[in-house]
């Protein structure tokens, strides 16, 4: 089974994620609520996706994926972010960020990206 690592402040978000991803197949391995926290979690569970909000307290999520793919370049993060937020976006994806979703988004569409994103099934 993938695992997803899902970093958010915001507990609602946090919990809409984790009820698309269960139903999308994932294990939700952790949550974090900042970007520190978040770094800190996939250094030491190496999951197998992470869904990274950008805006939180203590470290935003582009310097949390810069840290993240700076210790495993091979890291894969989906940003979930809001729709006024379109520079960082392109921020994020230059610094390595898979692809993106805006919140509020859309449940199916979501699961899709999950699906898409998942990785084959390890012995």
């Amino acid at each position: 089974m993938n695992r997803l690592l899902i970093v958010d402040d915001a507990m609602i978000m946090r919990k809409i994620i984790r009820d698309v991803a269960l139903s999308a197949g994932w294990e939700v391995v952790a949550e974090a609520t900042d970007g520190r926290q978040g770094v800190e979690l996939y250094r030491s569970l190496r999951p197998d996706l992470v869904t990274m909000d950008l805006v939180m307290p203590e470290m935003g999520g582009i310097e949390a994926l810069r840290l993240i793919r700076a210790d495993d370049p091979e890291a894969r993060v989906l940003v979930v972010t809001a729709l006024d937020q379109k520079e960082m976006v392109a921020d994020s994806i230059g610094a390595g960020a898979l692809d993106f979703i805006v919140k509020p988004f859309d449940r199916d569409r979501m699961r899709g990206l999950l699906t898409k994103l998942r990785r084959p099934v390890r012995p």
